[in-house]
């Protein structure tokens, strides 16, 4: 017995020892915690009942030089499921397929497509997103447990896939994307705020806990030197030129010759950026949805370029203004110098040929130019030699960018001036084997409209803050004087013959002095010249004081190839209703033809839509609202072009509503 009780003493001292043991093990991790790591754990607690929430920054608006809105940031909603919730409530299935049918009938959206996200393994799923507000109440009032709604902002743009490639767009999280959008980032977004609080489990604020409201900062908003009206214009004519060319695609751009202004800028076909991730047209958008994830991302960043500014192509026999403006400035020719052109001319035992291979014979200079004439090109280059010819390049921009506040700007394709041939300097005389840009064309070309002084084209006007308080100028910035007021004087004279009685004719607008030059140029793919073109036409008016320049580009046009049958009537169609809308006032000549102004636009302002739209259908006149909406009860607030404007059977009317 002695010795049972002396091994049960030992247990119990043995136990009582490990507990001690544990005590004081137990003791040392209490003072670790609450002495050594007192400050960690204080700050992990700290976090836990922290919350920090972002504060969305409003996105600045894009405006055009009116004022007009052109992208804006509009309240939106998504709707959020949480499928084990959704399941743990209507378990059954029938009660599913019940909860199923009433969202989808809410959303319009099939209630098969609902029923497999209800079935998704994730924690929450996104139902819908960019939901308005009519249809977020309707989910809200079926008070389904499992959805949320929650409240957000999309980038809204008014006017659809007008500008789209210039203005560009933004991504689900509203970062900028493309164009403006992403050029412009960085003041267009703000800075977002940071709402911090105490909270319990569930999120809700302690009722002594403590908050931090950090405001967010809007982004600034842009006013655009584009004009919406002249947009529109531009618009309208590249979709008819569309339409009779059959082309792959137009490109118009309009500037103001005296400020560098950029005033339209028109690529068709385009994007909306309201959708900007698939293709407008049911036949492209079924060709990009049978794509790969590769192939879809490089068909979406070939959409999103603006060509405008990053595609180069071969302008022809529009850069023979280029030349000829430099033969006149060396004084290598005059206007009434005369050349003899049989159709053809030898350049270092290399045969060029005119367009026209019988020949133009006697001709002076502006006659050359009318007729468009390679011959005299090459003579004029010739004449003034590589380096000097290569010195006017980098004068009129040729050799640079334009510096345009625009992004993937493209510089030209030229031959290194060591080791150009004659034969070289030739071809580049009118147009071919060097390759520009549109608006590189267009800079260069509005100089000689400005007094031979080149301007940096200018897209954004000024950057104002959330109160309209002008934080940014953005002023018109002169380059360089490109050549003499005389011979600027010289070439408008030539440019207005080409119109008036050369290969420009279909540019005229009755009333109104144009000048111009059109180009056709074989297309050149993987290095290669093809049977395609680029068929285009420069222009300007009024010549005696320029406001417009514009270039149109008709790229790979069926039938037809000659700019001046392709790409003239596009920059006609859109002259004819800038030049009124900008109440430049016709001058006609004496027995000129007036009738193509045949119905005064009558006052429309304060009248509903509804009636509005009557009064035009009964002038047999267009009607084009802005923004776009279905309701015929609001009311006009302006009109483009305005009362008292003569117009012809068939033009459209711009009205905006309040």
């Amino acid at each position: 017995m002695s010795d049972i009780r002396k091994k049960n003493k030992q247990r119990m001292v043995v136990a009582f020892l490990i507990m001690m043991f544990l005590v004081l093990l137990l003791a040392f991790r209490m003072a670790w915690i609450q002495i050594v790591k007192a400050d960690e754990y204080g700050e992990k607690a700290k976090s836990q009942q922290t919350t920090d929430m972002s504060v969305e920054a409003n996105r600045g608006i894009i405006y055009d030089r009116n004022g007009k809105e052109l992208a804006s940031s509009a309240t939106s909603y998504s709707v959020w499921l949480r499928p084990n919730e959704v399941l743990k409530n209507y378990a059954a299935q029938e009660k599913k397929k019940e909860v199923s049918e009433k969202l989808a009938l809410a959303l319009d959206m099939k209630s098969e497509d609902v029923l497999k996200k209800i079935d998704s393994k994730s924690a929450i799923v996104n139902l819908a997103k960019y939901v308005e507000k009519k249809k977020s109440d309707k989910v809200r009032n079926l008070e389904i447990a499992g959805v949320e709604i929650s409240e957000g902002t999309k980038r809204y743009y008014p006017l659809g896939s007008s500008a789209a490639k210039l203005l560009g767009s933004v991504t689900d999280d509203s970062v900028g994307r493309t164009g403006i959008e992403a050029k412009f980032d960085n003041f267009l977004s703000g800075i977002s705020g940071r709402w911090i609080r105490e909270t319990d489990l569930n999120g809700d604020t302690l009722s002594n806990g403590s908050q931090k409201l950090y405001k967010a900062k809007d982004g600034y908003n842009l006013y655009l030197t584009i004009d919406e009206v002249l947009q529109n214009y531009a618009e309208s004519a590249v979709k008819v030129g569309m339409a009779k060319t059959k082309a792959k695609r137009v490109m118009c751009l309009v500037m103001n010759p005296e400020t560098g202004d950029i005033l339209a800028m028109v690529t068709n076909p385009s994007f909306n950026p309201n959708n900007a991730m698939e293709p407008e047209s049911k036949y492209e958008k079924a060709s990009f949805m049978k794509m790969t994830g590769t192939e879809q991302g490089k068909y979406l960043s070939k959409m999103w370029s603006n060509p405008i500014v990053s595609d180069l192509y071969e302008p022809g026999s529009t850069f023979k203004l280029i030349t000829t403006s430099a033969a006149l400035e060396e004084g290598v020719a005059t206007p009434k110098s005369r050349f003899f052109d049989s159709g053809s001319i030898n350049v270092d035992g290399t045969v060029l040929h005119c367009w026209n291979k019988a020949g133009h014979g006697s001709q002076s200079l502006t006659e050359a130019v009318g007729n468009s004439c390679n011959t005299v090109q090459v003579n004029l280059a010739l004449k003034i030699g590589k380096k000097k010819y290569y010195n006017y390049l980098d004068m009129f921009g040729i050799t640079d960018t334009t510096h345009v506040d625009l992004p993937a700007e493209t510089t030209a394709i030229i031959k290194k001036e060591a080791g150009l041939t004659n034969v070289d300097l030739a071809t580049m005389s009118y147009g071919q084997g060097i390759a520009v840009t549109p608006i590189q064309l267009l800079t260069a070309v509005s100089s000689i409209g400005n007094e031979g002084m080149l301007m940096e084209p200018r897209i954004v006007k000024k950057m104002t803050d959330r109160n309209g308080k002008t934080v940014k100028k953005y002023n018109t910035k002169v380059v360089r004087k490109v050549i003499s007021s005389k011979t600027a004087s010289e070439m408008k004279g030539i440019m207005e013959f080409v119109v008036g009685k050369g290969g420009g004719g279909n540019a005229k607008v009755p009333g109104y002095r144009i000048g111009g030059k059109t180009g056709t140029a074989d297309k050149v793919v993987n290095g290669k010249y093809t049977k395609d073109t680029y068929s285009s036409f420069v222009g300007m008016a009024p010549m005696e004081d320029p406001k417009l320049a514009v270039l149109v580009v008709v790229d790979s046009p069926m039938g037809t190839q000659f700019g001046s049958a392709v790409a003239a009537p596009i920059a006609q169609d859109f002259l004819k209703n800038a030049l009124t809308y900008m109440e430049i006032s016709p001058k006609y000549a004496s027995g000129e033809d007036r009738s193509v102004n045949v119905k005064y636009v009558p006052n429309l302002k304060g009248m509903t839509l509804g009636k509005a739209a009557y009064e035009l259908s009964k002038l047999n006149l267009k009607c084009k609202v802005s923004p776009k909406t279905e309701r015929k009860d609001y009311k006009v607030v302006d009109q483009y072009p305005k009362a008292g404007a003569q117009v012809k059977r068939g033009d459209t009317v711009y009205i905006y509503r309040e």
